[in-house]
């Protein structure tokens, strides 16, 4: 049976983590204070000392537990029974909404390449996400959707684009309509490559025209 103790242990480090992701989202990593973590989480420094050792580890468990609890969200939708290319084209729409929750955009898109540096966020994301990506992509080239394509570049492309489309959405000033056009832009591209099967109804984005000559 568990101790008393390690849960306890375990329940204080949940609200650390907690605490952190919400003062993160709300102020930042710089503008947030060890002792306000603790404070919100109402336990003492020195037991936030006892779990992390410092900011940035504690910057990075949230970092953590931000991108858990997204790719849960999505591996319920992409992995799993049914048509492979409703799972993908779902994904990437649910994707794009997580895209514009306030936490997922400040601690993972604005915050982490800075916090952590370049190359350990991007070892990070393909931690957390690129193994998603890339079952999605096996799975429509086993069901014959994306056929004659290798999957691991395949995989990186598609990884690519939904990590630089990510960070266009977080830097536009209209954040819907960059979402819109972020996922109707990577479907047509897969649709582009899935050759003459059936395609996926997307919403329309509006455009500017120019003027008639």
């Amino acid at each position: 049976m568990r101790s008393r103790r390690l849960e306890y242990s375990e329940s204080t480090r949940h609200a650390l983590v907690d605490s952190a992701v919400d003062l993160f989202t709300k102020r930042g990593y710089a503008a947030t204070s060890l002792d306000e973590v603790a404070k919100r989480a109402r336990v003492t420094k020195g037991a936030l000392y006892h779990h992390f050792s410092g900011k940035q580890a504690l910057f990075e468990a949230a970092f953590d537990a931000v991108e858990s609890r997204v790719m849960t969200r999505l591996a319920e939708i992409v992995v799993g029974p049914g048509d492979p290319w409703e799972r993908a084209m779902n994904g990437i729409q649910q994707y794009i909404k997580i895209c514009l929750d306030p936490s997922y955009q400040r601690i993972v898109i604005h915050e982490a390449p800075v916090v952590m540096g370049w190359e350990r966020w991007r070892e990070a994301e393909d931690h957390f996400s690129f193994g998603l990506v890339r079952a999605s992509i096996q799975a429509l080239v086993d069901g014959g959707e994306l056929a004659d394509l290798p999957v691991e570049v395949t995989a990186r492309l598609l990884f690519g684009a939904l990590t630089a489309g990510a960070t266009l959405i977080a830097r536009a000033d209209d954040q819907k309509k960059a979402g819109a056009e972020v996922s109707t832009t990577i479907i047509r591209m897969l649709e582009r490559l899935r050759g003459n099967g059936p395609q996926t109804a997307v919403a329309e984005v509006p455009t500017h025209r120019g003027r008639r000559r």
